[in-house]
Parts: structure tokens; C-alpha cells; sequence
């Protein structure tokens, strides 16, 4: 169940498929990240609820940088808890560096927590990551 979740989560983020995103989430999903409060401008990093989930991810798949890629590594779980990284260093030069942890519940998403490393902070201070 959760290498699905990491397969089509993946699936849709490449095609920027924002149907597809939303029906891997609970209704009542939280997601936290530090792309959160620039993008929308708020003081906390976290969205709360599938509807203000799109409107987030929307404008998510509207604003990724170059940097912003996809090659990865497996993943790790226990079942319930999905974790995988995106590393700095890919076979096609830096790309963001990225650290995605999802709680899963009844082969749903209900809670993602994305953590940046200091290529992906680097980038967001620097204003290359647009809004």
C-alpha cells in the first residue's frame, strides 16, 4: 500500500496532475513545509484541509523552479508512515533537496511534512523560487 502512494504521488507531481494529488489525502489532511508561509504569504507553515490543500498545490505546480526534480532513491516504511529524499546531488547536477514524510491512514495521506535542506532554503532566500 504505501510504495502505491509513493508511486502515484510521484506519478502526479511529474505530470502535475492536481485530481490525481488530492485523491492520494484524507479529507481532513494536514500538510506542513516552509514553501507554506511563501507562497501564501502566513506566518505558519501549514495548510489543514483538502480544499485548502488544492488551492496550495495549485499554485505548488504553477511556481516549481528548475530545481525542483524528481530523482529520488527508495523509500522507507513501516507501514504507516511513509519517508524518501529527494538529495541535492542527481545524476543531472543539484536539484532541490528535499526530505518528504507522509502518516498514512486507511491508504490515505493525512498528514505530509516536507522538510528542506540548504539547497532548497538557499533558493527560496535568494528569490528564485518564484510565488
Amino acid at each position: 500500500m504505501t510504495e502505491h502512494i509513493f508511486k502515484a504521488w510521484d506519478d502526479a507531481l511529474g505530470a502535475k496532475d492536481l485530481d490525481a494529488a488530492m485523491a492520494l489525502y484524507t479529507p481532513d489532511t494536514t500538510l506542513e513545509s516552509p514553501l507554506v508561509r511563501h507562497l501564501l504569504g502566513t506566518d505558519q507553515g501549514v495548510v489543514r484541509g483538502r480544499c485548502d490543500l488544492r488551492a496550495f498545490v495549485r499554485q505548488v505546480f504553477a511556481s516549481q523552479p528548475p530545481e525542483r526534480r524528481r530523482f529520488r532513491h527508495g523509500l522507507l516504511t513501516d507501514g504507516t508512515r511513509l519517508t524518501w529524499e529527494y538529495p541535492r546531488v542527481s545524476p543531472d547536477g543539484d536539484q532541490m533537496d528535499i526530505v518528504e514524510v507522509m502518516d498514512l491512514r486507511d491508504g490515505l495521506i493525512a498528514a505530509h511534512r516536507v522538510y528542506w535542506g540548504w539547497n532548497s532554503v538557499r533558493l527560496l532566500q535568494s528569490g528564485a523560487h518564484p510565488r
